[in-house]
């Protein structure tokens, strides 16, 4: 008896998988076909393709070379032949982004990691296609209806009236960090001493978005051990194990990969360190019931009571996880990265800590108008240092991409993308364009944001560090020779 059940659960298993592995082939079969007269590299291994050197190289230098080599319009081999189309085309990256942004959802193995880490926040609902409805555009909409939904819990914490009311909880932690490395510095008699910037951003990043978006404070700079900080950091910091290695490659096509061994573990344990502080934080939001202030928790308390669709706590929870997981990474990164630019050229430090010096005050007047060389230094390490180096995108149907007069040799304007084909936007490449920023444009120059023309179109608005949209490219006539 027991070795039939055995029998049959073992056919239904590998009738499951049988059916898997076919859907897979066709859809490999399909996207091959499609790409035909797409150019790229030859893959490096029949199992993993790309995957090996898109991990173990510099990060994004892959598809600087290969769209170097292969033009705007490039297709390359993923784990077990899956196909993925990297697009520099500033016509496919508009459509994308904008008028297209719902027929190109998040992978659904990005999707899978955004839940898995987070919970149904922003980030996980984010272009996600609902089952049920009876075409595709009842499903968009429904997939546009809870994305709008839980932007209006967020947008009013992020608009510049609100940010403006929050300038002192910037300059505040930013004095704590400074003194906090003073005091090292003290303390060995006033002798230099080594300070890893990047465990410091990390610590600056929680604390300054927990006390702008939930007036509360991690205490992270003190310098002693966090749970929260030490979770995070081990989640995105396992370079060179192949654990990390095989869930980076695989995820895209088994998101349930995600739940497996010491890296699910990780997964699970990073998602619960977030969701005890953050359901801590919404009950003590609602004793307190502060609804005045302009922050993310006093906007979703004031949600809570105004809007039609209730949210659960679980709901609440998840947003708010987005909200902290999303910020530190985001922050501290850019902070690192800015201090390292800035610690490597001296001149230009001199000139920016003379400038910061001169203001009157801290107020957030000052701070936008009165910095120029502060604000040219943030774009550029946004520009050269993104956080995120690879904006991906699924087909959630069979769609025609309308590409730039020239991409294909074959003439097309349009290029057919078969449902379910990743695509990629290597932002790294984008932002390092010569025919766009020049020929030193893998240096980091701030006055380049200082010497725009007027009339000419801002450069601020081609940075995709945040996928906020991609217009039109101005290629720039005189291109410099240093």
């Amino acid at each position: 008896m027991i070795s039939t059940l055995l029998y049959k659960s073992l056919l239904v298993a590998l009738g499951f998988n049988l059916v898997i592995l076919l859907r897979y082939a066709l859809h490999s079969l399909s996207t091959q076909r499609a790409f035909k007269h797409v150019p790229g590299p030859s893959s490096s291994s029949m199992v993993w393709g790309e995957e090996w050197k898109l991990y173990h190289g510099t990060p994004g230098a892959p598809y600087i070379e290969w769209h170097r080599q292969f033009g705007k319009l490039v297709k390359f081999t993923g784990a077990f032949g899956h196909q993925v189309l990297s697009i520099t085309d500033p016509r496919a990256i508009s459509f994308i982004l904008g008028e297209g942004a719902y027929e190109f959802p998040k992978p659904q193995g990005v999707r899978a990691w955004f839940k898995a880490t987070l919970g149904e926040g922003i980030l996980w609902v984010e272009g996600q296609m609902f089952p049920g409805g009876n075409t595709i555009m009842l499903i968009q909409a429904s997939g546009k209806k809870a994305h709008e939904q839980q932007r209006r819990l967020l947008a009013p914490a992020l608009n510049p009236q609100s940010v403006r009311k929050l300038t002192d909880v910037f300059f505040e932690t930013s004095r704590y960090l400074a003194n906090q490395w003073l005091k090292r510095i003290e303390l060995n008699n006033g002798e230099e001493i080594e300070i890893e910037v990047t465990d410091w951003a990390g610590r600056f990043a929680l604390d300054t978005v927990g006390r702008a978006a939930f007036s509360y404070d991690f205490d992270c700079l003190t310098g002693e051990p966090h749970a929260l900080a030490s979770a995070l950091d081990g989640l995105t910091n396992n370079e060179h194990k192949r654990s990390s290695f095989y869930m980076r490659a695989l995820f895209w096509i088994v998101p349930s990969i995600l739940f497996i061994g010491k890296k699910g573990e990780m997964i699970r344990n990073v998602k619960s360190e977030l969701g005890i502080i953050a359901s801590k934080m919404w009950k003590e939001a609602i004793t307190l019931n502060d609804k005045d202030s302009r922050n993310v928790m006093a906007n979703m308390l004031r949600q809570g009571e105004t809007s039609r669709i209730s949210m659960d706590e679980e709901q609440i929870v998840s947003q708010m996880r987005t909200v902290l997981s999303a910020g530190y990474e985001t922050v501290s990164a850019i902070v690192a990265w800015m201090l390292y630019e800035i610690a490597s050229n001296q001149e230009f430090q001199s000139r920016l800590r003379e400038e910061i010096v001169a203001i009157p005050d801290h107020s957030f007047d000052h701070l936008n108008n009165e910095l120029p060389l502060l604000d040219a230094a943030l774009k550029e390490t946004l520009r050269l240092h993104p956080a995120i180096l690879e904006n991906h995108h699924e087909a959630s149907e069979t769609v025609i991409l309308p590409l730039s007069p020239g991409v294909l040799e074959t003439g097309d304007k349009g290029l057919v993308l078969p449902k379910g084909t990743t695509v990629v936007i290597p932002v790294n490449v984008l932002q390092t364009d010569q025919a766009v920023w020049g020929r030193d444009a893998d240096t980091f120059r701030p006055e380049r944001w200082l010497e725009m023309k007027d009339g000419q179109a801002s450069k601020e608005r081609e940075l995709l560090a945040f996928s906020v949209g991609y217009p039109k490219v101005v290629h720039r006539k005189n291109l410099r020779d240093d």
